[in-house]
């Protein structure tokens, strides 16, 4: 189990001191809007001292120093960014559903808001029917042993009705934010095993089962929410999760151009087609699918997880079919983890690695749980820490997760375009320019040692340093 701690943006009245500038509290900067010359800055410790908090302000000058540079070019252009968040499951509602409406309005805003201690998530990932951090297993046409609905006459989103309430709370707060979905396994009568886990679909299902994703993508249009893409199975290599599908990669591309291609086309869906959807150690999975034509019609791109394998991959992947997208769309923190060994990993590998990579996406995983890691399935995960934990009505932690994200989502909004930046042996980076015409630069320092360097930007230096096992967010 971790040590439960509380965190306000807020910083106690008198000014710390970090390597010679002073930490400000968020309510003495009433935006992130920055003068012409000037560097904002964000900065989280891996000893937990300082989380999310914004530095006093540095400047660009001319004078030259012999420092190493960050060099920020933004005539070079890469991939247009959709968000950074997390996967809402069910049991992410249930747990938040337990906090006092007046707490859970104030964790809801301060999740999806824009304001000034808001962390502006833009982005969420769905189950598709239950996921294994759901509170029970299900799916939208469950029936008895031996029964088969190929018409899905007894198909209900009946079992989302919370999930669906929240989401619209949701949009309410932040009408642009994106979602793709994922389901975790079909209807069991679909399923060669007719077992939650494991198993494979059954061909002769492949069009009902396309058919099923429409009535979700219009069953939810009909409740306001747009599902901007679809994976069609998650982790289709991992069988052993419950609920969990095997389907492998001739399967999930016969399947996509068989049915579920042809099938969203006759429907008129625009949701895109996303395959893969698993880890960094199989790039050929998706490119096996997309070296198909009459698969790769119908595909957006693919997405990827990071639990074995390297980020890079999602780069093969990219070079291999460069008008395809990638999304990052998925990387846990344990309950064995630390602050400071999660911290620095997702932001090097899951922030910068996946944007610099040509990820259009970087989620991480669970939203929110109790304290003993609650809700999950009979066999699901049981050490999967939400970027919140919900204790009482009245009380949640941030974790690690919420941090990771936030020193994206927070500064890097939708419609961001990545541009080049430098990297050096300890310092990683990724840059951005934003739809407002802000530069914000991501850096994490994997070293021991806080690191001083230059920003250098358009012929001038801004002198910064970041601490040890830290990372920074500037934006100017």
């Amino acid at each position: 189990m971790f040590k439960k701690k509380s965190y306000s943006f807020f910083l106690k009245s008198t000014a710390l001191l970090f390597s010679g500038v002073v930490l400000l509290p968020l309510t003495s900067c009433k935006s992130t809007v920055t003068t012409k010359d000037q560097v904002q800055s964000w900065l989280t410790k891996g000893d937990e001292s300082v989380k999310l908090q914004q530095q006093l302000p540095v400047v660009f000058v001319n004078t030259a120093n012999n420092l190493q540079n960050i060099e920020i070019d933004d005539s070079q252009k890469f991939q247009y960014v959709d968000g950074f968040g997390y996967t809402l499951t069910g049991g992410s509602v249930e747990v938040i559903n337990r906090l006092s409406p007046t707490k859970r309005k104030v964790l809801l805003q301060e999740l999806f808001g824009k304001d000034e201690n808001s962390i502006s998530i833009s982005y969420l990932r769905l189950s598709i029917g239950a996921s294994d951090l759901d509170g029970a297993v299900f799916s939208y046409d469950d029936l008895p042993q031996g029964q088969t609905d190929p018409t899905l006459s007894k198909f209900s989103l009946a079992r989302d009705k919370d999930l669906i309430a929240m989401l619209k709370e949701i949009l309410a707060i932040n009408p642009k934010i994106k979602i793709i979905a994922a389901p975790w396994s079909p209807p069991v009568w679909m399923k060669d095993n007719g077992n939650s886990k494991g198993g494979s679909l059954k061909p002769e299902f492949y069009d009902t089962y396309a058919n099923y994703f429409v009535k979700y993508i219009q069953g939810m249009q009909k409740e306001g929410i747009t599902i901007d893409a679809i994976t069609p199975q998650n982790e289709p290599l991992h069988p052993g999760n419950n609920p969990s599908l095997l389907m492998v990669s001739d399967q999930q591309r016969d399947f996509i151009k068989q049915s579920l291609g042809p099938i969203f086309k006759s429907n008129d869906i625009k949701t895109k087609i996303v395959v893969y959807d698993h880890n960094c150690n199989k790039p050929e999975y998706a490119i096996n699918i997309l070296n198909d034509p009459e698969a790769a019609q119908y595909i957006d791109g693919s997405a990827f997880h990071l639990y074995e394998g390297d980020i890079s991959s999602l780069s093969t992947v990219y070079k291999a079919h460069p008008s395809k997208n990638l999304y990052f769309t998925e990387q846990w923190t344990g309950a064995k983890g630390t602050f400071n060994e999660d911290l620095n990993w997702h932001a090097k590998n899951v922030i910068i690695g996946s944007m610099r990579n040509w990820s259009k996406i970087a989620l991480e995983w669970n939203l929110a749980n109790d304290t003993e890691f609650k809700p999950h399935t009979p066999g699901g995960c049981t050490e999967c820490k939400g970027a919140i934990t919900v204790s009482d009505k009245e009380n949640f932690t941030r974790n690690v997760g919420y941090y990771i994200i936030a020193h994206a989502s927070k500064f890097v909004p939708a419609n961001s375009q990545r541009i080049s930046s430098t990297q050096t042996e300890q310092l990683s980076t990724v840059a951005f320019r934003t739809p407002e015409s802000k530069t914000v630069l991501i850096v994490q320092n994997y070293n021991n040692n806080t690191e001083n360097f230059n920003i250098k930007f358009k012929n001038k230096t801004a002198p910064v340093n970041i601490t040890a096992n830290s990372v920074a967010t500037y934006i100017f």
